[in-house]
């Protein structure tokens, strides 16, 4: 109804306008009417006046609406002329649309502050930097992590550990690293994550804190008892043997100082003690041997990097292992991957943890008698474009609860086995900034080598 109002109203200005300006015309053609037409003249730039007037307030309206959604200011209502029918419904349509952009940012600014309380009491040190170093979000958690009250710029934290922020700044998305300090006599160790964003073409970073020292410390705990337990074992498996002996020869040979001065000495008597001396050379050698492969293991060099076409590596190995395989009777297949697929690897390190691993497949398949026996070697990238060399066996698989030991350094389930083959080759591994895993079944055992 407003709206017809302010289109009849409209017409009708028009229309006297258009009949003032025909009279004016007519006017100033008869010269005698001169100062009726000077009077029409004004009456025309007045109604001309009133009609760009009635036209600009919509105008003015509209521009405040859009400079209240500018300056993001919702606090002010439209006033409305209730005399002036024609912006009845411009008034209300816009007192509505105030009202809803009001609405929508109240609900903004709860969900802030629900955010900005579930950050603050959230038990996880939060961190969020701009590429400038400025810090916006330091929540409660980061604080009694890192004991610094304030925190404006990231460069603060070297205060909690030497050059932490530019171990931060190294991280990217879904990176992490450990940053370990000493905080009133107490070791912290600190798992940091990492994401990266970009908000309104503003690079930001994101860091999650957590202190994982107990954790750790209990890991820690746990895989020095397992390696006592095993080096107990091998070391007794050798000590206790070579004691006997020594004790047994040593009265073999107060024995035969007792024959030699009767002269009742027999061939006999010599071969006992040979063979007790041999049988501890043998224990020792043993141990030694262990030995040796502990300090082989603790003592692994650094790799020496190179780009490595997976192709090329697969058929070294496989001209390597040719015969092995066909001696035994084993299918081996190695599935050439794309030539465009590389590896960035010390060749030597990585080709030991291969032929450890398909050695490891060779013995469970012979061992285990298998009708048919099949070893396979694959490569391909998974869903986060990290590399994967899988070998692959159709064996017995990995007894459950030999799965949570086999990487434990001596621990073995072979009979004549060093127990450090896995172990190794998950250092060789580490050092690579990788990972080696297993999948086990009744059907076969996976190992799955990655590379980042």
């Amino acid at each position: 109804m407003n709206f017809k109002d302010f289109r009849w109203r409209l017409i009708i200005r028009l229309s006297l306008l258009l009949l003032t300006m025909l009279l004016w015309a007519w006017l100033v053609v008869q010269s005698a009417y001169i100062f009726t037409a000077i009077g029409l003249t004004a009456l025309i730039i007045f109604q001309i006046y009133a009609l760009i007037r009635q036209v600009e307030r919509t105008n003015k309206e509209v521009i405040k609406l859009l400079k209240y959604i500018r300056y993001d200011d919702f606090s002010n209502s439209y006033h409305i002329n209730l005399q002036d029918q024609s912006f009845q419904d411009l008034g209300n349509a816009l007192n509505d649309v105030i009202q809803h952009f009001r609405t929508i940012r109240n609900n903004k600014e709860e969900r802030h502050q629900y955010l900005q309380t579930i950050i603050q009491h959230i038990g996880i040190g939060i961190i969020t930097y701009n590429d400038k170093g400025a810090v916006q979000i330091y929540n409660n958690a980061a604080k009694r992590l890192l004991a610094i009250p304030r925190l404006t710029l990231i460069q603060e934290l070297n205060a909690f550990a030497p050059n932490m922020s530019e171990t931060l700044d190294a991280l990217h998305t879904g990176s992490s690293a450990l940053i370990s300090s000493f905080q009133n006599g107490e070791k912290i160790e600190l798992s940091v994550y990492a994401i990266e964003m970009n908000l309104r073409g503003q690079a930001y970073k994101l860091i999650t804190l957590q202190n994982i020292h107990n954790e750790l410390a209990a890991k820690e705990m746990d895989a020095w008892q397992n390696l006592i337990k095993v080096l107990t074992h091998e070391i007794m498996n050798s000590v206790a043997p070579i004691s006997s002996l020594a004790e047994t020869l040593e009265e073999e040979i107060q024995d035969l100082k007792m024959r030699t001065e009767k002269n009742q000495i027999h061939a006999k008597d010599f071969e006992d003690v040979s063979m007790a001396a041999q049988t501890i050379y043998r224990r020792s050698d043993s141990l030694v041997r262990f030995v040796r492969d502990f300090r082989n293991l603790t003592q692994l060099p650094m790799p020496e990097l190179e780009h490595i076409a997976i192709q090329e590596l697969f058929k070294h190995l496989t001209t390597l292992l040719r015969k092995d395989m066909e001696k035994e009777a084993i299918e081996f297949e190695a599935k050439m991957p794309k030539a465009t697929l590389f590896i960035t690897a010390d060749r030597a390190q990585v080709e030991q943890v291969l032929i450890n691993l398909i050695n490891n497949a060779q013995q469970a398949l012979i061992i285990h008698a298998q009708s048919t026996k099949k070893i396979s070697l694959e490569a391909k990238r998974d869903e986060k474009g990290n590399t994967l060399i899988i070998v692959k066996d159709n064996g017995p698989g990995i007894d459950s609860e030999a799965m949570d030991k086999i990487f434990i350094p001596f621990f073995t389930t072979k009979k004549h086995g060093s127990g450090i083959g896995l172990s190794l080759s998950r250092q060789i591994m580490h050092q690579h900034k990788g990972g080696i895993s297993v999948r086990s079944s009744n059907e076969g055992s996976e190992f799955i080598l990655k590379f980042g």
